[in-house]
């Protein structure tokens, strides 16, 4: 039997916003492996760390690390945590870019969980191919498997065009062909894989393919970041989910002439910015989404 939303939100023991998106029946090999078996995990984006605007977040030093604390007091742990990129907070200097990559990786070293899995930014990786994040973090775009879910993280920053690129594209299509067309498939990107607001940066030069890619296997959801936002988006029976930024909040898409951050509201202080929680339905297809805000201490 699954969750319900008053049972999922004692189990992890800190209230947020739970929605439930997409049901239907799940059949085949995945819902033998998910049965009785309950899986959670964190989504944490764009923490920008290196970011120093007092006018947008006069707690730029403390944010992060007061997510962490609340992380590490849930009762009930999740599986793994994964940071959908902008780790960091982009610097021309090579120099100062890893001097914050060291000081993020160790903050991020104090959470519980020590299942942390990580990929790149635009901020992170753009200006070098992602060299430096690789030093710091380890591989840009990879694989993992847990209790019967296939995570895919696909690294469409690193290429300052906003590209994934033939080859990772080629990667995408030689790992999905491991499958079977009904598995649970979970991908991760920085930006999104479509074309959410262009004029903004807000989409993939190639996410089509990408999406085309995907497109025969039943049970996918993208999970992205890099718009510092809660957003919803379906293509065909693919879902796309971006999470809110850590750090501060960006306009609605379209919704004013210039991308800019939005100001820090002395009322109502880390308003947007949060972090989120998924969960698998159980024999159903669909996610189970919890949205935490960052709260003041």
């Amino acid at each position: 039997m699954g969750m319900d939303r008053r049972d999922f939100l004692k189990l992890i023991g800190i209230g947020g916003a739970v929605i439930v998106v997409k049901t239907g029946n799940l059949a085949g090999a995945a819902d033998k492996e998910m049965a009785g078996d309950t899986l959670t995990f964190l989504q944490l984006s764009d923490t920008h760390w290196g970011f120093n605007d007092p006018k947008i977040n006069p707690d730029f030093a403390g944010t992060l690390k007061k997510g962490i604390a609340q992380i590490n007091s849930m009762k009930s742990q999740p599986d793994f945590i994964i940071f959908t990129g902008d780790v960091t907070h982009t610097t021309d200097d090579p120099k100062e870019r890893r001097r914050r990559m060291g000081e993020a990786r160790e903050i991020i070293g104090g959470l519980r969980v020590k299942d942390i899995k990580m990929m790149p930014g635009e901020h992170d990786a753009g200006l070098d191919n992602g060299e430096a994040f690789q030093e710091y973090f380890g591989k840009t775009h990879y694989t993992f498997q847990h209790k019967g879910v296939h995570f895919i993280v696909v690294d469409n920053a690193s290429d300052p065009n906003s590209s994934i690129g033939d080859t990772q594209l080629q990667w995408l299509s030689a790992e999905l062909g491991k499958l079977d067309k009904d598995s649970r498939i979970v991908v991760f990107a920085h930006r999104p894989l479509f074309d959410l607001y262009p004029q903004w940066d807000w989409a993939t030069s190639d996410g089509a393919k990408a999406i085309d890619i995907l497109m025969p296997y039943k049970n996918v959801v993208v999970f992205y970041g890099h718009i510092h936002q809660e957003h919803h988006h379906m293509t065909g029976h693919i879902e796309h989910h971006a999470a809110r930024g850590m750090l501060f909040p960006l306009p609605a898409p379209g919704s004013v002439p210039k991308r800019v951050q939005l100001p820090w509201d002395s009322a109502h202080p880390y308003k947007g910015v949060g972090y989120r929680s998924a969960t698998p339905k159980t024999n159903e297809y669909g996610y189970v989404l919890t949205e935490f805000p960052i709260i003041k201490t």
